[in-house]
């Protein structure tokens, strides 16, 4: 009798470490909320595929707790980073019916919602920190964009960013030479497939849950992403050389379901979508920040930084024409010509 006791006891405890391994393991620990959303009037889901880690993501933590404050504890805001809700394509028709409320969407996911959206992933358009906020501050140039999905039932309500693109890949790309050896992988996203056709690139459109086996494996040799990313996400690891080409911004679009929108009082609506604005605009400093924070630590961990020379980046830009112009028609040409204008080279 003693031994059989003995026996259950040793194997409760044997399950009890990986039940305690596996309770800190809990990846949104830090962030649970302060307050019990339980008593919120009204809730908003708010979904992304990322970690917040990434600053252009944990923004919808600080936008959850600036809406409870200002709001009385009226609206709870409920944010499921990790891809908790799936993946972007499929949460995207979640929030046109209004199953999902909200949805911080990549940039290259975006113009699967509207043509007018594809405008910020077009390659040397809204291509740096500073052009960024010269789009988003200037109203001729946002409120465009921001009204660019409303006939999906949508609103942009405003931007956050996750870094500049480039190239991370596992052997050196200094010459667009070098990028022809490379098999890029690329997102499920109409602007950057026609891209990387103009450009005669290699590549392969793959959801990026599957990016880190293909990656260790070598079905691709290289990721179409920004330092930020990469560095945060290990992907360095393998991929330890990285161009910088800034052809465009990793960027976090901000969509609205409107009916639920338009169902809250207007004192709400004002306050919810100021709030957004707010912490948004904090948040387009903190990734500057972070940027440059992540590009340093790659570099100390032995990561290789290129740039292409002026005649390949040239080409680039030529070889892209043909892109802009078909891209031109869908998002309007005079709005891309206004924009292009504004923000220059």
């Amino acid at each position: 009798m003693k031994k059989n006791i003995a026996l259950v006891l040793m194997a409760l405890l044997c399950f009890a470490v990986p039940l305690t391994a596996v309770a800190k393991k809990d990846p949104l620990a830090a962030w649970k909320p302060k307050f019990d959303p339980s008593t919120a009037k009204y809730t908003y889901i708010l979904s992304n595929v990322s970690h917040p880690v990434i600053e252009g993501v944990a923004v919808g933590y600080r936008i959850r707790d600036a809406v409870w404050e200002k709001t009385n504890g009226q609206i709870y805001v409920d944010f499921r980073p990790l891809a908790q809700l799936g993946g972007e394509k499929d949460v995207i028709s979640k929030l046109k019916i209004g199953a999902v409320q909200g949805m911080l969407s990549s940039s290259v996911a975006a113009a699967n919602v509207s043509d007018r959206l594809g405008i910020v992933n077009l390659p040397y358009v809204v291509d740096t920190f500073d052009k960024l906020d010269t789009f988003r501050n200037t109203p001729e140039l946002w409120e465009p964009f921001a009204n660019g999905a409303q006939r999906q039932g949508l609103l942009v309500a405003d931007i956050t960013g996750y870094g500049m693109y480039g190239w991370a890949t596992t052997i050196p790309v200094k010459t667009l030479a070098d990028a022809k050896k490379v098999n890029f992988r690329i997102a499920e996203a109409p602007v950057n497939t026609d891209s990387y056709k103009a450009w005669g690139l290699k590549f392969t459109v793959m959801p990026w849950p599957d990016v880190p086996q293909a990656l260790q494996t070598g079905v691709i040799t290289g990721l179409d992403h920004t330092a930020i990313v990469c560095n945060i996400t290990k992907k360095f690891t393998i991929a330890k050389n990285f161009t910088e080409l800034n052809y465009a911004q990793g960027l976090f679009v901000h969509l609205v379901n409107k009916r639920w929108l338009q169902k809250l009082p207007k004192d709400l609506q004002d306050t919810f979508l100021s709030v957004i604005k707010e912490e948004s605009a904090k948040t387009r400093e903190l990734t500057r920040k972070q940027h440059a924070t992540q590009v340093a630590k790659a570099k100390e961990a032995g990561v290789n930084f290129y740039k292409l020379s002026d005649a390949d980046m040239a080409s680039l830009k030529k070889e892209v024409e043909p892109v802009m112009e078909k891209w031109s028609k869908k998002i309007g040409p005079e709005y891309l010509a206004r924009v292009q204008a504004a923000l220059g080279e």
